[in-house]
C-alpha cells in the first residue's frame, strides 16, 4: 500500500499543488517555512482523519481561503483508491472513499496506516501522562478494530458525567439513580479499554526491545510499563466508593483515563536518567515497534513519515533507518530536509528507488 498521488488546495500554505510520488523513498526538500512538513501533515490527514500538530481542522485551511482539499489517490496491490477530505470554515469535515462518504470517521483509520517520526516526539518523554496515553491510543485506534469507537464513546460518557458532577455542586444536590446511569457504561468501557491495552502492551513491547537493541550500541534495560487502577478485581467497587472525592472535585477521578504508561532506563525514570541519545533510541524504537505492530495487524506496511530528522539524530542512527529501507523492512517513506545536499550524500547509496521533491517558498498571501 502506498499513495501515488496527492492533490492539495487551499491547505494550510499551499494555494494548489499536486504531487506524484514514488513507491519507496521520497525527499521533500527545500527553505524552512516553505511548507515541507504541511505536505506531511496533509497525508496524515488523509490517512488518519486529523493533523499530526493541532487539534483545529480549521487551522488547515489556508488563511485567505475559506475551505481546504485533499485529494489522494493511494496504490494497494495494483488497485487505485481514491480518498478525499474536504473542510468549509464553520462546517464539519467530509471524507469520501472513491466518492462515497464514510457513515462514521472512524471507519476510516486504520485503513492506511501511517507512522510519523517528528521533533515534537520527546513531548512523550518531557510531558505528563496524557501525552504517552495519547500516542498509545493512536497506535491502537490504527491497530485494533472497534477499539477507537470504544475509546470515543468512553471519552463521551465522561464528558457527560463530569458534567453531570459540575451541575452537582453548583445546585447542592445529588441525583444517585441519575449518576449511575453514567457510571455503569464508564465501568464496562474502562474493563474493555483495559483488556485491550493489556494485550496490546504485551505484544508492543518486545517489539519495542528489540528496536532499541537494533538502534542503541549501549546494554541498558529499557522498558515500558502499563499501569492501570482498572486492573484490581475490585475497580467496579472502587469507582463508586470514589463518590464523595468525585463530587467534591467535580470530575471523575478513576477510570482508564487515569492510566500511565511508565518509560525506564536500568530501573529508572528515562526523563531524569537518560541521555539525550538514549531518550533519542527510546522514541524512535517506540515508533518503529508501532510500525512492525501495524503490519502485522493489518497486513500491509504503513507509510513512513520523517520529519526534520537528519537534523535531529546522530549519523550512527541515521545509517540504522537507511538500513531498514535496504532491507525492504520500509516501503514507502517521506523525508523532510531543509538541506538538500545532505539528503543527496545520506540516500545516494540508497537501494531503492529516490525521488526529490523540492517546494519553494511563497509569501505569505495578505487578507
Amino acid at each position: 500500500m502506498w499513495l501515488e498521488k496527492l492533490h492539495l488546495t487551499y491547505f494550510k500554505s499551499y494555494e494548489e499543488k499536486a504531487f506524484t510520488f514514488g513507491q519507496h523513498v521520497n525527499c521533500i526538500v527545500g527553505e524552512n517555512g516553505s511548507g515541507k512538513t504541511n505536505l506531511l501533515d496533509a497525508i496524515y490527514f488523509l490517512t488518519l482523519t486529523k493533523s499530526a500538530f493541532h487539534n483545529q481542522d480549521a487551522l488547515g485551511i489556508r488563511h485567505i481561503n475559506d475551505f481546504f482539499l485533499l485529494d489522494g489517490v493511494f496504490n494497494e496491490q495494483g488497485k487505485h483508491i481514491q480518498i478525499t477530505c474536504s473542510l468549509q470554515r464553520g462546517q464539519r469535515k467530509v471524507f469520501m472513499a472513491d466518492k462515497k462518504h464514510y457513515e462514521r470517521l472512524s471507519d476510516h483509520i486504520g485503513l492506511f496506516p501511517v507512522v510519523l517520526i517528528a521533533p515534537d516526539d520527546t513531548d512523550l518523554i518531557r510531558e505528563g501522562s496524557e501525552e504517552r496515553r495519547r500516542f498509545f491510543d493512536g497506535v491502537l485506534g490504527q491497530a485494533v478494530p472497534g477499539y477507537l469507537n470504544d475509546f470515543l464513546q468512553y471519552n463521551k460518557i465522561l464528558t457527560q458525567r463530569n458534567g453531570l458532577l459540575k451541575l452537582f455542586a453548583e445546585r447542592n444536590y445529588l441525583d444517585e439513580d441519575l449518576l449511575e446511569t453514567y457510571n455503569e457504561p464508564l465501568i464496562v468501557l474502562s474493563q474493555r479499554i483495559h483488556r485491550h491495552r493489556v494485550t496490546f502492551t504485551e505484544k508492543f513491547v518486545p517489539l519495542f526491545y528489540k528496536f532499541y537493541e537494533f538502534l542503541s550500541s549501549g546494554h541498558e534495560k529499557v522498558d515500558v510499563i502499563y499501569e492501570s487502577e482498572v486492573s484490581s478485581p475490585d475497580f467496579p467497587a472502587e469507582f463508586r466508593r470514589n463518590r464523595s472525592r468525585d463530587l467534591h472535585a467535580q470530575r471523575t477521578g478513576k477510570g482508564v483515563h487515569k492510566d500511565e504508561y511508565v518509560f525506564e532506563i536500568d530501573g529508572v525514570t528515562l526523563k531524569k536518567f537518560g541521555s539525550q541519545g538514549q531518550q533519542k533510541s527510546f522514541l524512535i524504537a517506540l515508533k518503529l515497534a508501532q510500525f512492525e505492530l501495524l503490519k502485522e495487524e493489518k497486513g500491509k506496511t504503513p507509510i513512513l513519515l520523517l520529519d526534520d530528522i537528519f537534523d535531529k539524530l546522530d549519523d550512527r542512527r541515521i545509517h540504522k533507518l537507511i538500513e531498514l529501507i535496504d532491507t525492504g523492512f520500509l516501503a514507502q517513506v517521506f523525508i523532510t530536509d531543509a538541506r538538500p545536499e545532505r539528503s543527496q550524500r545520506i540516500l545516494e547509496h540508497v537501494k531503492a528507488d529516490v525521488r526529490f521533491f523540492e517546494i519553494e517558498k511563497v509569501l505569505k498571501a495578505e487578507g
